[in-house]
Parts: C-alpha cells; sequence; structure tokens
C-alpha cells in the first residue's frame, strides 16, 4: 500500500497541567489515504473537533498539550514543525470548516474581502481575477445572487449561508486535505444535499482527501469510505463504513446506530389558551445602493405570516436556509422590528418599548442557534445561567440563586461541578444545554427553540427531544421549533409550518403532513432529508 496522505499515531490531547490535567484525546491512531474520506463520529465531548484542531496545530499552547502522538502529513512530522512552516501547511494544503461559522468569520469584513483575503494571501491572486473566483466559489457553494452578497456582512447571512461562505473559503486553494467540522450542521437538508454533492464532486476533481466529523450518520454513509467511531477521548471501533454500520463490534456503535428520536408529540388540550398569535406578521429588510443609499427593494424575510400556538403545544417551523425561520421567531419575541399584530398571552405586545417589555420577557425566552456566539466567553456557565435571575427575580438570596441554576443544569444533564467553567471548556453539544438551561431557569411559559439540537450527536439529540418532551409535560411549556432536521421535528411538534421566501407554504396536523403533503415544495423537502442522494441529484424544487 502506498504510504497515508495523513497518519495519526498515538494521538493524546491533555488540558491543564498535574493533577488538574483532564485527558480529552486518549492514544487515538488513524490514517487517511489520498482521495479517502474518513469519518470521525461519536458523542458530544468525545474529542473528535480537538483531534482536528490538533491536525493544524491549531489548539491553545500551552493550555493544550500532547503527552504522546505523532502527526504526519505528507510524510512531515506536524507536530514538531515550526509555527513559521505550519503556516505554509494551513489554508493551502490543509483547510478547515469550522462548526460555527458565526465566530470563525470577521463582523467587520464583508464576504468579499474574507474570501479575497485567502486568496491573496496563499495565491497572490487580487483585483478582477480575485472577485471572478470568488463568485465562482459563492456560486458552487449554492449562495443565491452572489454578486448581491459580495458586500454582505456575516450577521446579514442566515445561518446556512454563513455556513456555505466557510465552505467557500476552505475550498478557495483547492487543498490535498479538507477538514470538514460539522459542516453540515446549520444546513436545511436541500442544501445538505447540495453541499454533500459538491464536497464529492471537488474531492473527485482534485483527488482531495476529507476528515468528516459528524454527529449524523445518515452523512456518514453517504460520504465517507471508513469511520472511526470516538467515546471518551478513544476511538473504540473503526473500519469500512460498510461494515462498521451493518456489523458494529462495539456496545456504544451498536447504541449510536439504534439512537433514534422516538415521535411522540404532546397534542394541545382542546380548550387550551392561544399562548402566542400573529396577524399577517411581515419583516422587510430595505435593500439600498447608490451613493445616496436609496432604497431600490425590499428582501422579504416574512412575509404575511398568521399563526396562533395554544398553550403546552409544540409547533414546528421548517423550510431552506433563509426561509424566514429565524426571523419569524425573532419577531415574535420582539427582537427585531416588524409589521402586523403580535399577541402574547392576550396582551398585544407589538407597540411596547423596551421597558414595557420587560416584565414579558421572563415568560419567553429562546434558544439561539448558534450556541459559541450567545454565551459570554467572560462569564462561567453559573453566571451565564443565573443572569435573567438578577434582572427578573432580584430578590432571590444568593443561595436560592445557585439552587436555582443547579436546577436547570441538571434539568438538561449537566454536570452541576462544572458550572464554575466557562463556554471554551465545554464541547459544541454541551454549550447548546448550557444555552437551555438558561432559558428555562427563568420558568417561562414560550420558549422559541431555534436548531437547539443541530450541535448534537444521535444519542445526545434523542435525550434532549425526551428532555423537552418531558419539560414541556411537566411545565406546561409552548415551544416555536424551528428545525431543518424533519425526523426531529417529527418526534416533537404536534403542527408543522413549513416556510419559502417568507411566506407561508403550507400549515397543519404534523402527521397528516408528513403523511399527505399538499404542495410540490413540501413533498421536495420531505424528499430530501429521507432521501438526500435523490434531492442531490435535482429531485428538490427550484
Amino acid at each position: 500500500m502506498s504510504e497515508p496522505l495523513l497518519s495519526v499515531k498515538d494521538l493524546s490531547v491533555a488540558f491543564g497541567i498535574g493533577a488538574r490535567e483532564i485527558l480529552a484525546v486518549d492514544r487515538v491512531s488513524f490514517d487517511i489515504g489520498k482521495g479517502e474520506t474518513v469519518a470521525l463520529v461519536g458523542e458530544s465531548g468525545s474529542g473528535k473537533s480537538v483531534t482536528a484542531l490538533s491536525v493544524m496545530k491549531l489548539l491553545p499552547y500551552p493550555a493544550a498539550h500532547h503527552p504522546s502522538g505523532s502527526i504526519a502529513f505528507k510524510g512531515q512530522e506536524l507536530l514538531t514543525m515550526a509555527e513559521r512552516d505550519i503556516r505554509k501547511v494551513r489554508g493551502n494544503d490543509i483547510t478547515i470548516i469550522f462548526q460555527e461559522p458565526m465566530t470563525s468569520l470577521n463582523p467587520l469584513h464583508t464576504i468579499e474581502k474574507q474570501i479575497g483575503e485567502i486568496l491573496l494571501l496563499h495565491k497572490g491572486i487580487t483585483g478582477k481575477a480575485a472577485r471572478a473566483r470568488t463568485l465562482e466559489l459563492l456560486g458552487q457553494v449554492g449562495i443565491p445572487d452572489p454578486e448581491g452578497r459580495l458586500q454582505s456582512y456575516p450577521h446579514q447571512l442566515s445561518g446556512g449561508q454563513r455556513q456555505r461562505v466557510m465552505i467557500a473559503m476552505a475550498l478557495a486553494n483547492e487543498p490535498d486535505l479538507l477538514i470538514a467540522d460539522e459542516p453540515t450542521t446549520a444546513l436545511d437538508v436541500t442544501v445538505q444535499a447540495q453541499i454533500l454533492k459538491l464536497l464529492k464532486e471537488i474531492q473527485q476533481r482534485l483527488g482531495m482527501s476529507m476528515l468528516f466529523i459528524t454527529h449524523d450518520l445518515g452523512i456518514v454513509r453517504k460520504i465517507a469510505d471508513r469511520v472511526c467511531v470516538m467515546q471518551r477521548g478513544k476511538i473504540v471501533e473503526q473500519g469500512p463504513v460498510e461494515r462498521v454500520f451493518t456489523a458494529p463490534e462495539h456496545a456504544y456503535t451498536k447504541a449510536l446506530l439504534a439512537a433514534e428520536p422516538k415521535p411522540d408529540p404532546a397534542p394541545p388540550k382542546p380548550d387550551a389558551p392561544v399562548v402566542v398569535s400573529t396577524d399577517n406578521l411581515k419583516v422587510w429588510f430595505p435593500v439600498k445602493r447608490g451613493v445616496l443609499r436609496k432604497v431600490v427593494g425590499h428582501i422579504k424575510a416574512v412575509d404575511g405570516i398568521t399563526i396562533d400556538i395554544r398553550k403546552g403545544e409544540t409547533l414546528g417551523v421548517v423550510g431552506e436556509s433563509s426561509s424566514g425561520k429565524t426571523t419569524l421567531g425573532l419577531a415574535i419575541l420582539r427582537l427585531i422590528s416588524s409589521d402586523g399584530p403580535v399577541v402574547f398571552m392576550g396582551e398585544g405586545i407589538q407597540g411596547l418599548k423596551f421597558k414595557e417589555m420587560r416584565p414579558h420577557r421572563r415568560d419567553m425566552q429562546i434558544v439561539f442557534q448558534d450556541p459559541y456566539g450567545s454565551l459570554s466567553p467572560r462569564m462561567s456557565v453559573s453566571d451565564i445561567i443565573e443572569e435573567g435571575l438578577w434582572v427578573h427575580h432580584p430578590k432571590l438570596t444568593p443561595e436560592e440563586r445557585e439552587a436555582r441554576v443547579m436546577a436547570a443544569l441538571n434539568d438538561v444533564g449537566l454536570d452541576t461541578t462544572t458550572r464554575f467553567r466557562y463556554p471554551h471548556e465545554f464541547s459544541g453539544g454541551q454549550r447548546q444545554r448550557i444555552a437551555l438551561a438558561r432559558a428555562l431557569v427563568l420558568e417561562p411559559t414560550f420558549i422559541v427553540l431555534d436548531e437547539p439540537t443541530s450541535a448534537l450527536d444521535m444519542l445526545i439529540q434523542a435525550q434532549m427531544v425526551d428532555l423537552l418532551r418531558d419539560l414541556q409535560k411537566k411545565r406546561d411549556l409552548t415551544y416555536l421549533f424551528i428545525s431543518h432536521d424533519l425526523r426531529v421535528v417529527a418526534a416533537l411538534a404536534s403542527r408543522l409550518l413549513v416556510l419559502r421566501n417568507g411566506k407561508m407554504v403550507e400549515e397543519g396536523a404534523a402527521a397528516e403532513l408528513f403523511k399527505n403533503p399538499q404542495s410540490d415544495y413540501t413533498r421536495a423537502l420531505f424528499a430530501a432529508a429521507f432521501n438526500i442522494e435523490a434531492a442531490a441529484e435535482g429531485v428538490v424544487a427550484q
């Protein structure tokens, strides 16, 4: 056999020093051949991302160090390579797509500038050639109206669009090895299919290798040649995808493959009061052009949505990236401006000012899509969760606040002894649970859940769905559940709202819609969710 492109041998990664040292990766070994795709799968916190960051020497030194191991790329040892030499490898020979695009993209630079910077640093491409290459990359990853998006900033893009920009940046220099850390987490099923197809096409054209990190086992089956299953920092099983999936040997692998959220949505009581309602709700963003910045049109993010959600009910909101799902949730919570009545608990809140809205904030909470960007890196987990208690329950004693924080952490399945740590010390899935604990600690009536399971592995995802369902029954909670994962939506939502380009395509009982969708778009969306290959071949309606 030829020498592998990347060879990882007995790699260990530790955080801390001496007695406080924590081993995050424990003697991991695997190889990646030229043109091969190896998938790393496992539960949240198992060491997948830490392993990937070690390959590019991106872990903070001396906070993280390697007690043992070797990482050889094209026969060269990376762990002992000088910083000036590793910089030539990063971004040119090896590139990475990070899990959270909002924290990876510069908020002060346009999309054109950020992609152009990579082309300039590694290829020396500038001017018209750089713009042409940028437009080509944005088109390849499915960004609508690439030319119109060149001057956009990251905050002006949806979560899925930001992820696609990250993919475009990673592919700009046609690397030998692409490390993809949950590259499709923020993408809806249709774009996910397109991105997977794109990556496979580029891989075949360039002979590129991939280290693909994901919690979605369906994706692993579609894209990987071999799979390594990680648990608690160790690889417990590895081999060809077909063999591992059809005849798993390790108990953890068997449990991972068997994990699936069980459909059991809680229907609202017929006489349950309406908690939230909207009537012809609109969120239009002006498009300004020219020196005088005149308004020449509008982006109709939400265009005439009328809904009502009863107490104890879960309304699932699905649709492609940029269809208006998150914008709808933010508008209902009065976190962005909108037109049209919004009624919460029988009171119209549309015209309320900041101070007038404050009493309602404790009853309406949100779990954001990006747990990295929504948690302050300067605050401990305990401080993050109890911050709302200081605002809404200022008379609580320190002991009462701590008791509520610990109860919220217990509710989301996190160890209470970790409450004095900081967000960067947790995995993506653990941070998402911290964000949920922050929302629950105020004991709200209504929660907007914006992709709350997107960063979670299959086992934790199923546990989170069970947790959300149990909390709903226990506290009579009302959810607006936004997700691109239709399997999770089917498990939790009793009613379904399908959005496209800001408009309602159809709405009704979830079980009935999944069984008998009325519109071509909804049928195409469901086909993409349960048959990615067919969607990639163009089944999805354009």
